[in-house]
């Protein structure tokens, strides 16, 4: 038999296996099969580490690794003994700098302005009387009946009466004028600052409790009672599980397909046969080359953009990492606005 006649056949079938896988190939990296694309990602969280506000040592943890935790939820504790104390001396400062700036605010009492007045009509009669004193020593002096050290006396003591008068007068001005405003003003100052001081010291004491921000699982654990908590060093990593996507790229000649808004369909191996409902939430307005851990050597040099299909994740199945398969279907209306968001996982 003819070599030719029996390899002519085998050539043939050879060129059509290789054109159906090479349509094959085209298919299952993205590209737009009829009215739908195809993409191929992982499932992606945001991760946030948790750590005190402040210095501590580390007097309670309430959560494990592995446990889900809600918004506000506290999860560990400082000891909070320092901080009360601190709270507990900035409030008597307070109080006390509150009732002097009241006295102030007050003026002189009524019974401080009559004793002022009685100082001075005291003093008025010892400056009469010194004055009466003196003239007559005075008197004598010229007529040597009385010696010269007296008079000294008495001129002294007229001038020290005069003197004590003048700063009684002065007293009782300031009794029934009442405190300087500048004086008011500081004290008023002052308790701003107390009440300043007062604010942070419960906010400290407030931190010595952390709670967590958003709903999520503990990830990692990462100290335990009895260390000591900086600020800069985390107690805890936490996995969100709001929002989650799926992180895919589309190649460059199919961006002009999607847009920000239009629904998709998220299956992955873990759950086979199970769709979940999502949208695009983001294309990248950048281009990259294909990630090497995606695509094969062939395909890692053409461009892509990276898109974020946001997924309803009801019953917290989509984990950190988990490979899934996006499907969109182009002859969907297009979407108003940035897109349908929560209300796909609502109508889900």
């Amino acid at each position: 038999m003819d070599k030719k006649k029996i390899l002519k056949p085998i050539a043939l079938l050879l060129t059509i296996g290789l054109a159906a896988c090479g349509i094959y190939i085209l298919k299952e990296h993205g590209k737009t099969r009829s009215n739908t694309l195809t993409l191929y990602g992982n499932v992606d969280i945001r991760q946030i580490e948790l750590a005190f506000h402040d210095t501590g040592r580390i007097s309670h943890i309430f959560v494990q690794e592995g446990d889900t935790v809600k918004a506000g939820q506290l999860v560990a504790e400082m000891d909070p003994i320092r901080y009360e104390m601190s709270v507990r001396e900035l409030e008597g400062k307070e109080e006390a700098q509150r009732q002097i700036l009241s006295r102030l605010l007050a003026g002189s009492r009524p019974q401080e302005i009559r004793q002022a007045r009685a100082r001075v009509k005291a003093d008025e009669a010892a400056l009469h009387n010194a004055k009466v004193t003196y003239r007559r020593i005075r008197e004598l002096a010229r007529t040597e009946y009385a010696p010269k050290q007296k008079l000294d006396d008495i001129t002294a003591r007229l001038e020290t009466a005069d003197a004590e008068l003048r700063a009684a007068r002065e007293a009782l001005d300031l009794a029934v004028i009442g405190p300087r405003k500048e004086d008011i003003e500081a004290a008023k100052s002052r308790l701003k600052a107390y009440q300043a001081a007062l604010a942070l010291a419960r906010q400290k004491l407030a931190d010595t409790k952390l709670y967590a921000p958003s709903h999520g699982v503990i990830q990692d654990r990462i100290m335990e009672p009895g260390d000591m908590a900086f600020p800069e060093k985390p107690v805890f990593t936490v996995a969100l599980d709001r929002p989650i996507w799926v992180r895919a790229y589309v190649p460059e000649p199919d961006t002009g397909k999607i847009v920000p808004g239009m629904e998709a369909d998220v299956t992955t191996d873990s759950y086979p046969g199970k769709v979940y409902r999502g949208w695009i939430g983001f294309i990248s307005p950048t281009a990259e080359f294909t990630p090497k851990n995606v695509e094969t050597p062939d395909l890692r040099t053409r461009l892509v953009y990276q898109i974020r299909v946001y997924v309803c994740n009801a019953n917290n199945e989509l984990r950190l990492g988990m490979p899934a398969t996006v499907t969109i279907r182009l002859d969907q209306p297009l979407p108003q606005g940035r897109g349908p968001g929560s209300s796909v996982c609502q109508n889900n």
